[in-house]
């Protein structure tokens, strides 16, 4: 295992070496809402398009919104000229998650970078996740009115299908534990069709196949988030594993990419506790589909500091403190045997025990109450085995939302708020 002290760009080095030639490299977070995770995040993928050619990236965000992200980020026609302008446009809570500060700023970087290059060469920005249902319907709708309006009547059918249950799309969930697939049907012939069109290999034909991608995933994710259990969570980690390979083929034989999601999701649920409960997540069907010298995973952890986050689901987001670490996790380790900044690469014969046995490890999802710390928040997780890679900071510093307009989301995911 190698230590780095983190200071200067130059101690990103060691992650850069192990990344170099990985397919697909995952960073994560530990919340949803801290400064830190996100600029150093920002710093390592900067690196990793500039020095070593990654193609894309692919964010726990929704298609439609990072769609309009990508388009301006890429220069394409009728893409906002700053990237901060699309998303100032999120509007599903929660919208502090993509549209912040340290997001507009990687962007703006990300645009300067493109537009200096051939239109094909340009790196894009991606979601990859399952919530947009309604987004991505009027999404189809719109590009099947320029392009293809004689197919306007398998997304109609779908659409009718959902529309007695308005934006309460779980009610769609509880109504199809009594009548089986209520709209599946509808939405596999939407499906079909739009694949179809995808051939055609366009840009706006890719997304909306994407977007009838998220249709399909997300009347699954209704239909087994009523049911309860790992369920719900399994369709949408795999859906987003789907997107990734068909963001890997769209860019190409030798395409690379680069997600941001958190710790859960990007950290080998083998790993953890989870694998017993039943889950698995992107960072697990990473490793298994594409091999994991393929898959770099790098996760994040601090032991005290500040957080954007939630008292509730669909509550205004607000500043919390995060207390210091429960006794005997990973962070309260990290705390008595590491700098304040440190970049951890695991891997070789002589990993200390803390790195191989079980241990608590912090998750914050976007809904946080710190007075649970006693008995909730926590993973056990076996370090080295979840992860390639770890970048250690202390003591983090709340993130800067933007003022985007925030309107209530979905039922809360399960597990909560991440």
């Amino acid at each position: 295992m190698l230590v780095q002290r983190l200071g200067a760009p130059s101690d990103l080095d060691p992650l850069l070496e192990r990344a170099r030639d990985a397919r697909v490299v995952m960073i994560g977070e530990a919340t949803h809402g801290s400064h830190d995770y996100y600029r150093i995040r920002e710093q390592l993928t900067r690196r990793l398009i500039a020095e070593c050619g990654f193609d894309f990236v692919a964010v726990e965000g929704d298609w439609p919104d990072c769609d309009r992200v990508h388009r301006s980020v890429v220069g394409a026609a009728g893409g906002a000229v700053e990237p901060q302008v699309a998303l100032e446009r999120f509007e599903r809570w929660p919208t502090w998650m993509w549209a912040n500060a340290e997001v507009a700023r990687f962007c703006s970087w990300l645009r300067a970078w493109n537009v200096e290059r051939a239109e094909a060469s340009r790196v894009g920005f991606h979601g990859l996740d399952v919530y947009s249902l309604w987004e991505s319907m009027q999404a189809i709708f719109d590009y099947l009115g320029e392009e293809d309006p004689a197919s306007l009547e398998a997304a109609q059918d779908a659409y009718r299908c959902f529309e007695p249950y308005g934006k309460r799309v779980e009610e769609y969930g509880l109504a199809s534990r009594f009548v089986s697939a209520r709209c599946e049907q509808e939405v596999v012939r939407l499906l079909a069709r739009t694949r179809q069109l995808a051939a055609a290999d366009g840009a706006d034909a890719f997304s909306a196949w994407q977007n009838a991608e998220v249709v399909a995933g997300a009347e699954r994710y209704y239909r087994e988030m009523v049911a309860g259990g790992p369920g719900s969570w399994n369709v949408r980690d795999s859906h987003m594993a789907d997107t990734l390979d068909r963001l890997l083929e769209r860019y190409g034989p030798d395409a690379r990419g680069v997600v941001w999601a958190h710790n859960t999701h990007i950290g080998d649920a083998r790993a953890t506790d989870m694998a017993a409960d039943g889950m698995l997540n992107i960072g697990q069907l990473a490793r298994e589909r594409h091999g994991a010298d393929e898959v770099v995973l790098i996760g994040f952890g601090s032991w005290r500091g500040s957080v954007i986050a939630a008292p509730r689901w669909g509550s205004p987001a607000e500043a919390m403190v995060v207390p210091p670490a429960r006794a005997g996790s990973v962070e309260d380790l990290l705390h008595q045997l590491m700098p304040k900044r440190a970049v951890l690469v695991f891997g070789g014969p002589d990993q200390p025990g803390w790195v191989t046995d079980p241990l608590d490890h912090r998750a914050i999802g976007v809904v946080y109450d710190p007075s649970f710390e006693s008995w909730g928040n926590y993973v056990p997780t076996r370090l080295g085995q979840r992860y390639d890679a770890f970048i250690w900071c202390d003591e983090t510093t709340a993130l800067h939302p933007l003022p985007a307009l925030s309107t209530p989301g979905e039922m809360e995911t399960y597990p909560a708020g991440v």
